[in-house]
């Protein structure tokens, strides 16, 4: 089982703090408990409320909001009680009962055009995922049960999830004007519906999880790591707008080429060759002058 690890976020209200996971604890449902009695159904909530400072608290699929009474002030108490909660959860804590009434959040779900025709981008107002996955076949999408649902309509061809959004790819047999609506509704219901969109203990889910990442990392080559964080913050976000995904797969120092895997819409999207060549290699050469020769995309 992966470690519960807890993050402090500040958020415009300064008497609310986040409390982020990096794991999901809820069902894509929220719930939110004004004090102790109302908090029956969340063994967690109530052990918060023994804290006289706390006021409200809020719990979703990926965060703990807590308000606070004016007695304290966050920063002297916030990591305190992130502990607690770290502490609580990887002691197999219980957060919320089954039969709990979820605060209910209504779940909308826009489509996206992206630069590549064969994909469009379904856009939720909720976390799905916390790493990415894409899945090429219903063989693959095991670990998701909302990508083995999806392929079960004949003209899905690839799925890929991130963040907030799902990117599917389409056959040619159908056109986007004919079956947008009907996957907009299905995935905005399957999320509504509280059903998991990845199993928080199949081996894909496992192996992304921040422990693991990191020490893949940690094993890396200086440049590697200099690769991976100039995709990270310069080439990932916009791609990611796009619907698409970017990974960095290796790095050959005696020949100066990157490998890199190409996800998502940009996978086999006629503009993503340009992309490349363009931007990123364009982009690596400048940055990592004398390193960087050439990009490749080992699946475009």
């Amino acid at each position: 089982m992966n470690t519960f690890k807890v993050s402090v976020k500040e958020t415009n209200n300064p008497t609310i703090i986040k409390f982020e996971l990096n794991q999901f604890i809820t069902k894509h449902q929220s719930f939110e408990f004004n004090n102790i009695d109302e908090a029956k159904a969340s063994p967690l909530a109530q052990q918060l409320f023994y804290l006289p400072f706390v006021k409200k608290v809020y719990i979703t699929s990926n965060f703990l909001a807590i308000e606070r009474y004016s007695i304290v002030e966050w920063q002297d108490v916030q990591q305190e009680v992130a502990e607690q909660i770290e502490s609580y959860l990887n002691n197999g804590g219980l957060i919320v009962e089954e039969e709990a009434t979820p605060k209910k959040v209504p779940v909308t779900v826009y489509a996206e055009s992206t630069p590549n025709p064969s994909v469009i981008k379904f856009v939720a107002n909720k976390k799905l995922v916390a790493a990415t996955f894409e899945f090429t076949s219903i063989d693959e999408a095991k670990a998701s049960p909302l990508a083995t649902e999806l392929f079960h309509f004949p003209f899905v061809k690839s799925i890929f999830l991130d963040e907030n959004y799902v990117s599917i790819t389409k056959y040619e047999v159908a056109e986007w004007n004919d079956i947008t609506m009907e996957l907009r509704e299905f995935i905005r219901t399957f999320i509504e519906n509280g059903k998991e969109i990845v199993l928080a203990n199949a081996p894909e889910v496992v192996e992304k999880s921040t422990e693991a990442l990191d020490a893949s990392y940690e094993n890396m080559d200086d440049t590697s790591k200099e690769i991976i964080n100039i995709l990270e913050e310069y080439v990932k976000p916009a791609v990611a707008s796009d619907g698409g995904n970017i990974q960095f797969d290796s790095y050959d120092a005696t020949t100066k080429k990157v490998k890199v895997i190409l996800q998502g819409a940009c996978s086999g999207c006629p503009s993503s060759t340009f992309t490349l060549k363009n931007g990123i290699e364009n982009m690596l050469k400048e940055m990592m002058k004398g390193r960087v020769e050439t990009v490749e995309a080992i699946n475009g």
